[in-house]
């Protein structure tokens, strides 16, 4: 903050899954899509503006408790979806900047942050100079610190006793929403706080996209192919994420032999990752060997950060000026269609060590689950 002449940062998350800038400040989790604020001044203590009764104004010791760096609590009850109340959270977020009245304030994820919210401060504090810094505070949490990259492999650890536990229950005659409840359970009852958990199931052929919760309600058949998506954090809030696909029957040779291919590019990207490569350089060659191997060209999101975020920098895509650094937290989940309407894909979380290739973070094993056998 200093070296960019930054005297204060204000944030705002309304979720968890995107609200990576607000955790990584002071350790709290926004979540039911109401919004949590913070003041960050570059000296004393921050302010945190969050979901209480009106006119809440706490004073508390910045060094106790889970609320780390935090010295006051401000709380007012504003609901997005009530909109006389648009400005409220915005009133506390200027009453806690006094004394910033002519200062440079920036906002490290303004994507994040109502409109109401930006329009107000900017109004009230007409004196102050407002800038970007998602820049600012991405280089720092790209990079995962020893304690984070614990709770990282921790994060992995959940999500590979979730998918052992989803694919020993699936069977014939269930739910795509019970198969995704045996994995949220057993990542909840393995500290997971939150997450995704994504399925789709088809007969060979005929593939079907991901379905979220509310189009979990299609009964798994025999002979279907089952993808199975668990993104998750773990015990304090890092991200992975870990997908695999099962079939309740005979795996299509098609299907293994793209498996393999799959597994392939994954390890063909992650060894393109090297400390100081420009993650677009990567996202260029990656490409260069899906048409040169006779697959189609990536145009999703196949590899990127996670940590705080549920999608966090530094992107392997054609936008993305960072490079590449050690101990950053990568995923890769390379997927494609091949002729024949069959869907190949895997998903797994590796850790850029820096003095050799990438270590990979999930030890489910990478293949296609037969169930039965």
């Amino acid at each position: 903050m200093e070296r960019a002449g930054i005297d204060v940062l204000v944030c705002q998350a309304n979720n968890d899954y995107m609200g990576g800038a607000l955790r990584y400040l002071c350790d709290v989790p926004a979540g039911n899509g109401y919004p949590v604020s913070l003041v960050f001044p570059r000296e004393g203590d921050a302010t945190l503006v969050r979901q209480g009764p009106v006119h809440g104004d706490q004073t508390l010791a910045a060094a106790a408790g889970p609320l780390h760096g935090v010295g006051r609590i401000l709380t007012t009850p504003s609901y997005a979806s009530v909109g006389y109340t648009r400005y409220y959270d915005a009133e506390l977020i200027v009453k806690a900047l006094a004394g910033f009245e002519h200062a440079t304030i920036a906002w490290p994820a303004s994507a994040e942050v109502s409109y109401p919210t930006i329009d107000y401060v900017r109004r009230e504090l007409p004196e102050s100079t407002f800038v970007e810094a998602w820049d600012v505070i991405d280089h720092v949490k790209m990079v995962k610190s020893p304690e984070e990259l614990e709770l990282v492999r921790r994060t992995c650890d959940v999500q590979d006793a979730a998918m052992a536990a989803a694919f020993a229950a699936l069977k014939p005659g269930m739910r795509e929403s019970e198969l995704t409840a045996i994995a949220e359970f057993t990542a909840r009852s393995l500290g997971s706080e939150q997450g995704l958990y994504l399925c789709s199931s088809w007969q060979p052929g005929h593939s079907f996209p991901f379905g979220p919760p509310h189009n979990q309600a299609k009964i798994i058949e025999e002979g279907d192919v089952v993808r199975l998506l668990v993104e998750c954090n773990g015990p304090g809030g890092q991200y992975a994420e870990l997908g695999r696909m099962a079939s309740l029957g005979p795996v299509p040779e098609v299907m293994v032999e793209e498996c393999d291919f799959t597994i392939r590019a994954q390890t063909y990207c992650m060894s393109l990752l090297e400390v100081g490569v420009v993650c677009r350089d990567a996202w260029h060659e990656y490409n260069a060997f899906m048409v040169n191997n006779g697959r189609p060209a990536e145009t999703r999101l196949h590899c990127h950060g996670q940590g705080y975020d549920l999608v966090e920098r530094p992107l392997v895509r054609f936008d993305e000026p960072a490079v590449i650094s050690a101990n950053m937290n990568i995923t890769c989940h390379p997927s494609y269609e091949v002729a024949g309407g069959y869907d190949s894909w895997i998903c797994d979380n590796f850790l850029i060590t820096g003095d050799g290739p990438p270590e990979r973070l999930h030890h489910f094993p990478q293949e296609i689950v037969v169930v039965g056998e």
